[in-house]
């Protein structure tokens, strides 16, 4: 029984350590996309010797390759990356680093790619608030507005790199799961004439809808410093507001990703908006989010998002599951 009890306590102690130093497998992955790893390893056409990466890797004046040795060790057991020898195993020879289907989610120049979210996500201002959750334990509040003393939306008003990462961020997710969006929800757009996007950033999910829908007009819809960088698309105007205070005309609202980050009462508040800019008769909002099961944690259930829909004042709703977590939930005024 003791020697049964000292290895869960070493196995306690081994956790703790592992968790304590798992950010160092997002440091290194973001560090792969910065200096562009995987685009090298891509443009080359295979698998590559340490010395051929170190020597494509741009802006790189006085290269460590024993810096990037590490970290490419810890890529390939994470299997980020893969190796091989360049010759037979008994003959020794340089090792050649070759791309996964994880790395090739990093890569810059694909349609198809995390590497911005990534970027986004481990970049210091958005790594800061998490140092603040025992902070959020004692007073309430939200992490970021402790952090850096405004809300994320307003944030990228006053700070312009911040603004571009975040909407480089939130454009490269739209363009992986318009695809399925577009392909599973085809029926619900066919009828609708005119579309607008709330939240909708720089506009790029809303031209994905467009082009395969050409016959929609579509109002591209978010902050006024958002939809300031919005490229120009065929068939969209940008148009700057607050969702919280009114929301374009159009015979349908679409919102992707808004309502799991606001509460139920500003759920309610956007949603009545959404009411008032659509025709009673044959209107609908098209929300694509995640409907947990029951047991699920920290979103909404069905019977939760019913509550915030009927408050909103769309008691007729329809859900459509397009992948393990997110859902199409079609709501009407009437």
């Amino acid at each position: 029984m003791e020697a049964k009890e000292a290895e869960a306590e070493l196995q306690g102690q081994a956790d703790i350590w592992k968790y304590m130093l798992s950010f160092a497998d997002s440091m290194a992955v973001k560090c792969a996309v910065e200096l562009r790893i995987a685009d090298i390893i891509n443009m080359h056409g295979g698998p590559m010797t340490l010395s051929q990466i170190i020597a494509g890797i741009p802006d790189a004046h006085s290269p460590d390759i024993s810096y990037l040795t590490r970290i490419m060790r810890l890529l390939v057991r994470r299997k980020i990356f893969t190796t091989q020898s360049d010759h037979h195993p008994s003959e020794g020879g340089d090792t050649l680093y070759g791309l996964t289907h994880s790395s090739r989610w990093l890569l810059h120049d694909s349609k198809m790619t995390l590497a911005p979210m990534l970027l986004m996500e481990d970049h210091p201002l958005l790594m800061a608030p998490w140092h603040c959750f025992s902070q959020c334990v004692k007073e309430g509040g939200i992490a970021f507005k402790k952090t850096h003393g405004r809300e994320v939306w307003d944030f990228g008003s006053v700070n312009p790199e911040f603004n571009k990462l975040f909407n480089d961020g939130m454009a490269c997710t739209a363009n992986i799961v318009m695809n399925t969006i577009v392909s599973e929800y085809k029926d619900g757009f066919g009828s609708v004439g005119s579309l607008v996007d709330v939240g909708g950033g720089t506009g790029s999910v809303l031209a994905e809808i467009v082009k395969s829908y050409p016959h929609i007009k579509g109002i591209n819809f978010d902050l006024p410093h958002v939809v300031a960088m919005a490229p120009i698309y065929d068939g969209i105007t940008h148009v700057g507001g607050d969702m919280f205070e009114a929301i374009p005309n159009a015979d349908a609202v679409f919102m992707k990703w808004i309502m799991h980050d606001w509460n139920d009462e500003s759920c309610v508040k956007i949603l009545k908006n959404c009411r008032k800019a659509i025709l009673e008769e044959t209107g609908k909002v098209i929300i694509v989010d995640v409907v947990l099961q029951p047991e699920g944690g920290k979103e909404r259930t069905e019977l939760k998002w019913k509550k915030v829909l009927e408050e909103g004042g769309f008691p007729r709703y329809n859900i459509i599951k397009i992948s393990a977590l997110q859902s199409i939930i079609e709501a009407y005024p009437k």
